[in-house]
C-alpha cells in the first residue's frame, strides 16, 4: 500500500501500487476536475506533485503538458501511475457562484406550502380524562384526519410532558411531521434544490415569507465521472456500488451546501421540513439512488415520469429526518423536472402568441408555448458549452475569460479581473463570433490561415493564427497575460466543438417550429433559461447562428428558471399541481427518430 495525500484539501489514503492519482482521489472523495471522466481524453485533470518525486519511467499524459507544466511537476492524474507515498497539490478554481445564485424574488404566487404549523395547547390528561396522547394531539388539530406516524408516537408521551403540552405540529397535507415543544411558528424553512449536470444549487426559503433567506452552490461532485449525462450513466451501470457512489457524491455535496446555509443564518436543520427538487432526468434518477442504465440506449425509457415523494430519511439529505423530499415530474428521458420548472417560472402556459424558451447547457432543452400546445425537445450539445472538451475551457470562476472583443487586436474580459486562466462558455460564443465578425474564420468555421485570407487581417491579428502540428489554432490571450504560463487558444478542434453544439441545438428549434406549423418571423419572444443565458451576449448568440434571427428586443434572459419553479412548487401546492399539468400537456419530440434533424443540423453548422 502507498500514502497519497492530497493538498490543499489536506486529505490522505491509502491505496494499493498501480493505482493512479485519479483512483486515488476518488477513494479520498476528493474533486479533481475531469470532462471525460478519467478515461484521458480531456486533458482536464491535471495535479501537481514535487519534480524531484516524479517517476521518468511513468506515464504523465505529456501530449496534453506545455514544457513549462512539465518543468514545474504538473501531470495527469488519470495517467500517473502510483507505486510510492506521494504529495499531489490540486489547482484550485474559485467559482463564479454568484452568477448562479441569488436573492431575486418571485413573481407574485398564491402562497400556500403544503407544510403547515399549528401552535396547541393540548388540556392534560387526567383520571377523568384519559384519552391517548395521539388522539389528545389530532383532536387538536383542524385536520383530524391525519395519518398515525410511528416515529413521531415513539416520542410524543416526552414531548408533551417535557413541554407542558403547549406544542407545536408540523403537517405535511394529512402527515405529521413533528411535533416541536413551544411555540415555533416562526422558524418554518423548506429548501428548492436545482442539480444540474454542472452546477448544484440549493434556495433556503422561509415558508412562512414566500421569500428565498440565503442560497449556495457546488460544482456537481459527479463531474469526476464525466462532464455529460452519459458518462454517469455508463458508470452507474457498472453495478449498485458505482450508483451509490454517485448517489452520495451528490448527496454530500447538498449536505455541505445545507450546512453552510443553516450555519450561515442560524437555523437548525430540523427547522427544514421539506425540499423541492428538480434536474434533468439522469440527474433526478442518479438523486434518488435509481438506476437510470436504460436512460442511454432507445428508446430512452425513465423508471418514473410522474412526480415522486420520498421520505428524508431514506435518501440521507441532512434536513428534519422526517420530513419529504419532492422531485417534481419528468418530461421524457431527456426533458427533465428542470424543463418542467422552466415552464412553470416561465408560465408558458400563459403567454400570448408564440414563445422559444431555450435552456443552454450539456444538454439543450427547449420549448414551444402557443395555440394551446407545449411542445419540447432534447439535444446532446455537448460540454462545450460549459467549457469542456475545449482545450483551454474552463467553468465559469475566476479567471476565466468571459467576454472578447476583436478589431486591430483581441481584448478579453476576463471574471475576477485576473489573469486568463482559460476560457468559460459564455467566452468562447463571444469569440467566436468575434472570429466570424473579423474574418478569422470564415463560414464554415475554417481558420484564415491561407496567405491570402491572412492579408486581409490586420497584422496583430496575423501573428495569432498559427498551425501546430495538433492543426490550427487561434491565440486570444499570450503567455505573459496569463496565469498558467502558457498562450490561451481556440483550436481548429474548439470551433468544431462548438459548431456542432450550436448545430444540434438550432436544429432542434427548427424541428420544433416545423412541428407548430410557424416560421421563426412569428416567434414573438425567445427566452433564454439558466445562469448561462445571463452572461452569453445575445448579439454573440445571434452572430454564430445559435439563436433564430430575430430582433434583439425579443430575445430575453430569465434567470435561473429552472430553480424559480422549484422554489414555486416549495412554496405553493397550485404550482406544484400546474407543474404536473404542464408536464402531462408537453408534447416531446425525440429527435432521434426525425428524418430531418440530421438535414437540419448540416444548416445549422455554419455561421
Amino acid at each position: 500500500m502507498v500514502k497519497v495525500t492530497f493538498l490543499p484539501a489536506n486529505k490522505s489514503i491509502e491505496v494499493a501500487e498501480g493505482n493512479t492519482i485519479f483512483q486515488a482521489a476518488l477513494a479520498a472523495g476528493v474533486q479533481i476536475e475531469s470532462a471525460c471522466g478519467g478515461r484521458g481524453t480531456c486533458g482536464k485533470c491535471k495535479v501537481q506533485i514535487p519534480p524531484e518525486d516524479i517517476d521518468s519511467k511513468a506515464d504523465s499524459g505529456e501530449k496534453f503538458l506545455s514544457e513549462v507544466e512539465r518543468a514545474a511537476g504538473w501531470v495527469m492524474a488519470c495517467k500517473y501511475v502510483v507505486n510510492e507515498d506521494l504529495t499531489v497539490k490540486l489547482s484550485e478554481q474559485k467559482d463564479a457562484y454568484k452568477r448562479k445564485t441569488g436573492l431575486e424574488e418571485l413573481k407574485t404566487i398564491e402562497l400556500a406550502p403544503s407544510i403547515r404549523k399549528y401552535k396547541l395547547q393540548l388540556s392534560e390528561p387526567t383520571v377523568e380524562d384519559q384519552t391517548p396522547d395521539w388522539e389528545r394531539l389530532v383532536a387538536a388539530l383542524p385536520n383530524r384526519e391525519v395519518r398515525f406516524n410511528y416515529r413521531i408516537a415513539m416520542n410524543l408521551p416526552q414531548v408533551l410532558h417535557q413541554a407542558g403540552f403547549k406544542v407545536t405540529a408540523v403537517l405535511d397535507g394529512d402527515s405529521v411531521l413533528t411535533v416541536e415543544p413551544g411555540e415555533t411558528l416562526e422558524h418554518c424553512y423548506g429548501l428548492a434544490i436545482d442539480i444540474g449536470t454542472t452546477t448544484v444549487v440549493v434556495y433556503l426559503m422561509d415558508l412562512n415569507k414566500g421569500k428565498v433567506v440565503d442560497s449556495g452552490a457546488v460544482t456537481n461532485p459527479q463531474h469526476v465521472f464525466g462532464a455529460d449525462v452519459i458518462s454517469r450513466i455508463t458508470y452507474a451501470a457498472k453495478g449498485p456500488e458505482q450508483l451509490r457512489q454517485l448517489q452520495t457524491q451528490v448527496m454530500d455535496g447538498l449536505n455541505g451546501i445545507i450546512a453552510h446555509l443553516c450555519q450561515n443564518k442560524d437555523i437548525g436543520k430540523d427547522e427544514i421540513y421539506q425540499a423541492v427538487v428538480v434536474g434533468n432526468t439522469t440527474m433526478s434518477h442518479l438523486f434518488l439512488g435509481i438506476d437510470p442504465t436504460y436512460l442511454a440506449p432507445a428508446p430512452f425509457i425513465p423508471v418514473f415520469r410522474k412526480a415522486v415523494q420520498v421520505e428524508v430519511r431514506e435518501l440521507g439529505l441532512n434536513i428534519l429526518e422526517t420530513g419529504n423530499v419532492v422531485v417534481l415530474p419528468n418530461v421524457a428521458g431527456y426533458v427533465g423536472a428542470d424543463t418542467v420548472g422552466v415552464m412553470l417560472a416561465a408560465k408558458v402556459d400563459q403567454l400570448p402568441g408564440f414563445t422559444l424558451v431555450i435552456d443552454i447547457g450539456t444538454n439543450g432543452e427547449m420549448i414551444l408555448a402557443g395555440q394551446d400546445r407545449i411542445l419540447t425537445c432534447s439535444t446532446a450539445a455537448g460540454p462545450a458549452f460549459e467549457g469542456a472538451e475545449i482545450k483551454h475551457g474552463m467553468r465559469a470562476a475566476e479567471g476565466a475569460i468571459e467576454g472578447v472583443l476583436i478589431a486591430e487586436d483581441v481584448q478579453v474580459v476576463v471574471i475576477g479581473g485576473t489573469k486568463s486562466q482559460g476560457i468559460c462558455g459564455s467566452g468562447l460564443i463571444d469569440a467566436v463570433a468575434e472570429m466570424a465578425k473579423s474574418g478569422v474564420i470564415n463560414l464554415t468555421g475554417r481558420l484564415a490561415l491561407r496567405p491570402k485570407e491572412l492579408e486581409k487581417l490586420p497584422s496583430l491579428l496575423q501573428k495569432r493564427l498559427r498551425k501546430t502540428e495538433q492543426g490550427g489554432e487561434f491565440v486570444l490571450v499570450w503567455s505573459q497575460d496569463t496565469s498558467i504560463g502558457e498562450d490561451i487558444v481556440l483550436t481548429q478542434k474548439d470551433i468544431r466543438e462548438l459548431q456542432l453544439a450550436k448545430g444540434a441545438m438550432r436544429a432542434g428549434v427548427q424541428i420544433l417550429m416545423t412541428e407548430m406549423g410557424i416560421s421563426q418571423e412569428q416567434l414573438d419572444s425567445v427566452l433564454l433559461a439558466g445562469a448561462f443565458g445571463n452572461y452569453i451576449k445575445k448579439e454573440s448568440a445571434l452572430g454564430i447562428g445559435l439563436l433564430p434571427p430575430l430582433p434583439i428586443e425579443r430575445i430575453n434572459a430569465i434567470g435561473n428558471a429552472a430553480g424559480d419553479g422549484a422554489k414555486m412548487a416549495l412554496l405553493s401546492t397550485v404550482e406544484r399541481a400546474r407543474a404536473t399539468k404542464l408536464a402531462d400537456h408537453a408534447e416531446h419530440l425525440e429527435l432521434s427518430t426525425r428524418k430531418d434533424f440530421q438535414e437540419q443540423f448540416i444548416k445549422a453548422l455554419s455561421f
